[in-house]
């Protein structure tokens, strides 16, 4: 464990996979770790974990949809060390027919996967041009740029976060803020996806390299965080070699 450093990283959308990954390499490199997602106990194991190898982790209760919820659980990781990244990891993927997709999914899917993200940036944004630095980064699929058969919710949603990207980024870059977007083009290696492949294809067997292993999607986040601003990526397509595309 590298030794603590005076700065915090906040992910909000710590689920089990990609977030607790990102989280892990955050706390590797002596960042203290604000981990939030709807349900805060579940972030129980993952802040044992990163305490046991010597890392600092808050797992909390968030509900990004709500602006009080995001704007008190980043202001908390400000006050406790200077916030210098923030991960906007909400998902949202669901697959509905359109004529099967009601109001209601369209909505909760735009406020996971957009309209939270908004909170997210804006806020992230907000305490970062206080210190004159810091890094958003914002996850996004193979929706965020193409829509797919039965997922007009969710490529909505992602679209219209990955424009919100460009948009920060165009504005803040400037100001020493570091906005990307990162597309992930595949699926990830998660006991669900799994799932899905073997009712699809009816084996549970999956080829090596075709899903993508969380912690390498998290080295991905830190390699941008380290980036010199003469090199800025803002948008970076990660998927295994075996994936077609």
């Amino acid at each position: 464990m590298t030794a603590s450093r005076n700065a915090s990283v906040a992910v909000v959308g710590a689920g089990d996979y990609i977030g607790a990954a990102i989280s892990r390499r955050f706390a590797a490199e002596g960042y203290t770790v604000f981990a939030g997602r709807r349900n805060g106990d579940k972030l129980a194991p993952l802040v044992a974990e990163i305490e046991a190898a010597g890392g600092i982790c808050h797992g909390r209760t968030l509900d990004a949809r709500q602006e009080q919820s995001v704007i008190d659980f980043l202001a908390e990781a400000d006050r406790t060390a200077p916030l210098e990244a923030c991960i906007f990891n909400v998902g949202g993927n669901v697959n509905f027919p359109i004529l099967e997709t009601t109001e209601r999914v369209f909505r909760k899917v735009w406020e996971m996967a957009c309209y939270a993200g908004f909170f997210t940036g804006r806020e992230a944004a907000r305490l970062m041009l206080q210190h004159g630095r810091g890094s958003i980064f914002f996850t996004g699929a193979t929706a965020s740029v193409r829509g797919g058969s039965g997922f007009a919710a969710f490529a909505s949603a992602k679209a219209g976060l990955r424009a919100l990207a460009q948009s920060m980024a165009r504005e803040l870059g400037p100001k020493n803020i570091h906005v990307a977007h990162l597309v992930i083009d595949s699926g990830v290696d998660t006991a669900w996806v799994r799932e899905r492949r073997a009712k699809a294809t009816g084996s549970a067997e999956v080829a090596p390299d075709v899903l993508m292993n969380p912690a390498s999607i998290a080295d991905a986040y830190w390699y941008l965080h380290q980036q010199k601003r003469d090199a800025w990526t803002h948008e970076l397509d990660l998927r295994p070699f075996g994936e077609r595309w």
